[in-house]
């Protein structure tokens, strides 16, 4: 069993809540903080929590579902001028790559595997019949 998808999840989840963190730290600016931030930066630490939860439960198929809808989301905010600063697209941009890691990484075990089993996440839900 390989690590690279959990160790990306994991990534993924400090370097939210360090945003986190920082976007406190730097409360009393506004133009380095304002009410975007905070919306998406909680955000992005929730999708990152339950990213890890579905990597621990082995369930592959929705954690590339979230992972790739949080990769088109951070497209967009990158891309449109307001109302993020500067500093939260960079740590955007570093989040999207942890997720297309994340994708790749799981897309290319379905594909070696020829299937969404044992893609190295640990144990797969059974299927109820």
């Amino acid at each position: 069993m390989t690590r690279t998808p959990r160790l990306l999840i994991a990534a993924y989840l400090l370097l939210s809540l360090a945003t986190l963190v920082v976007a406190y730290l730097l409360r009393h600016h506004p133009d380095l903080v304002n009410d975007a931030v905070w919306v998406r930066a909680t955000i992005v630490v929730g999708s990152a929590a339950v990213c890890n939860w579905l990597a621990a439960r082995g369930d592959v198929k929705r954690l590339r579902i979230i992972a790739i809808v949080m990769t088109v989301a951070i497209a967009v905010i990158v891309s449109v001028p307001l109302p993020f600063p500067l500093w939260l697209k960079l740590e955007q941009i570093a989040c999207g790559l942890l997720l297309i890691g994340v994708v790749l990484t799981l897309r290319g075990r379905q594909a070696a595997k020829g299937g969404a089993h044992d893609v190295g996440l640990g144990r797969v839900p059974e299927r109820r019949q």
